[in-house]
């Protein structure tokens, strides 16, 4: 496994300054956030942004291997281009260089749709991507939510219902404390060789607080990080934790060397 961190951990700061604190403080591995791949996007043609983005992190020896998808984005809105807009940002993240991108699934939280409606329906939109990425390097990563596609189940069922290789699951260790299916280490294994990415957060069981491990949270690390060898997973252990960005830019550097000592603890 590779130490990550979230890139809007250093939300405040533009793409290549957020990539030059992570030089200074010495991690080789980010997750690009949906706001500094919405920053990038901004800039023009995604591809010719890409590349220069990842020659830029080449150059400060960083690399970019997980990003995070439109997080707001609804997945079945037919009123929107939505499959247009996610090429957009698959473009993108392939130029860069990432394998692993993050998404939501769509909840329709606002229809009277059944469950396997809904499921169906994000499955359709799915396998447009994915069929735009055949042959291609890199895996959207279907990440459990808080209130649909709870655990691995559900999520395997779009694995097994696409069969495509450019699919796979992503892993949230704060959503999965607060839902009613809480085992990390039965997530993990169940997910097994499809789980492609992570979002490694801690709080205490009752609502998202994104926090480092070892503090008040409830989140079992050492359970996660076992089950995590058991299965072989070798991909980013990538933190998402933007309850602990909120202080100085100093303090924040203080923060991610305390995480490289807790990420050298759980992996010895």
């Amino acid at each position: 496994m590779k130490l990550s961190m979230w890139s809007s951990y250093y939300m405040d700061l533009s793409p290549e300054d957020a990539i030059l604190e992570f030089e200074k403080n010495g991690y080789s591995y980010c997750e690009l956030s949906d706001e500094h791949a919405a920053v990038l996007l901004g800039r023009g043609d995604a591809k010719i942004t890409g590349a220069k983005f990842k020659a830029f992190c080449d150059a400060h020896n960083v690399s970019v291997l997980q990003g995070h998808l439109f997080l707001t984005i609804r997945l079945c809105d037919e009123s929107k281009p939505v499959v247009e807009t996610l090429k957009n940002w698959l473009d993108l993240f392939e130029a860069i260089g990432i394998k692993s991108a993050v998404l939501h699934c769509d909840g329709m939280y606002d229809s009277n749709f059944s469950l396997e409606e809904k499921r169906e329906r994000n499955a359709a939109v799915l396998r447009q991507l994915t069929d735009y990425l055949k042959g291609k390097d890199l895996v959207i990563c279907l990440e459990n939510l808080r209130e649909f596609c709870e655990n691995a189940d559900e999520l395997l069922w779009y694995i097994n219902k696409l069969g495509s290789e450019n699919l796979g699951i992503c892993l949230d260790t704060g959503h999965l404390n607060i839902s009613q299916f809480g085992d990390q280490e039965a997530f993990i294994k169940k997910a097994g060789k499809h789980l492609k990415a992570l979002h490694i957060a801690d709080n205490e069981g009752e609502r998202d607080q994104h926090m480092m491990p070892f503090g008040r949270g409830t989140v079992d690390i050492e359970t996660v990080v076992l089950a995590l060898k058991e299965i072989g997973y070798d991909k980013l252990f990538n933190f998402e934790i933007p309850g602990e960005r909120s202080c100085p830019l100093e303090v924040r550097g203080y923060k991610l060397q305390y995480i490289k000592h807790c990420f050298n603890y759980l992996t010895r």
